[in-house]
C-alpha cells in the first residue's frame, strides 16, 4: 500500500506514473475541484468515481486558483494539506495541484479514460468537455449528496458561533 505522500506528484510526475499504468492497461479516471474542508459529499463523489476506472487521479486547484474561484476568504485549508487529505483516502490513487482555475492543461498531461465532475455541472457547458472529447475521453456527472458543501459547512459554522452570516 502507498504511503500518502507517495501519491502526490507534480504534473511531471504523474505524466511518467501514468505511463506505466497505461501500458499495463489500466483505466485512469480523473476529477478535479478545490476539495476545501473535507466533508461527506467529497468522499462519498471520489468512492463513485474511483468506480469507473482502476485508478483515480485527483487535480486540486491551488490556493491561488481558488482564490480566483471561491474569493479572497478561500480556501480554509492549504493546499498541501488539501493534497494531503485527499492522498489518505483510499479510492485516491494520485493527487496533483494545478494552478490554472479549469484543469484543461491538466486533463491533457493525465488523458483520462472518464473524467468525473458533481451533478451541479452539465457535460454541455462543462468548460473542459471540449479537451476531453479531443483525445476521446467521456464524460460522467456523479449525483451531489444533498446539502453537502463546504459553502454549508462555512454557513452553518457562521450561524451556529458567528454574528456576520454571510458566506
Amino acid at each position: 500500500m502507498m504511503h500518502a505522500s507517495d501519491k502526490i506528484l507534480t504534473r511531471e510526475q504523474l505524466h511518467d506514473a501514468l505511463i506505466e499504468r497505461r501500458r499495463n492497461g489500466e483505466r485512469i479516471v480523473f476529477t478535479n475541484g478545490c476539495f476545501d474542508l473535507l466533508h461527506v459529499g467529497h468522499a462519498r463523489y471520489l468512492e463513485v468515481a474511483r468506480n469507473f476506472g482502476d485508478l483515480l487521479v485527483v487535480g486540486i486547484n491551488s490556493d491561488l486558483s481558488v482564490r480566483g474561484l471561491k474569493g479572497e476568504k478561500r480556501p480554509l485549508i492549504p493546499q498541501d494539506e488539501r493534497a494531503e487529505l485527499l492522498a489518505h483516502l483510499g479510492c485516491v490513487d494520485y493527487v496533483t495541484i494545478f494552478d490554472e482555475e479549469r484543469p484543461n492543461v491538466l486533463i491533457q498531461t493525465v488523458q483520462p479514460s472518464v473524467h468525473v465532475k458533481g451533478g451541479d455541472y452539465n457535460p454541455a457547458t462543462l468548460p473542459e468537455a471540449e479537451t476531453v472529447r479531443q483525445y476521446g475521453g467521456r464524460i460522467e456527472i456523479v449525483p451531489l449528496v444533498e446539502g453537502r458543501s463546504t459553502t454549508n459547512v462555512i454557513a452553518r459554522i457562521r450561524e451556529l458561533y458567528c454574528d456576520d452570516s454571510s458566506v
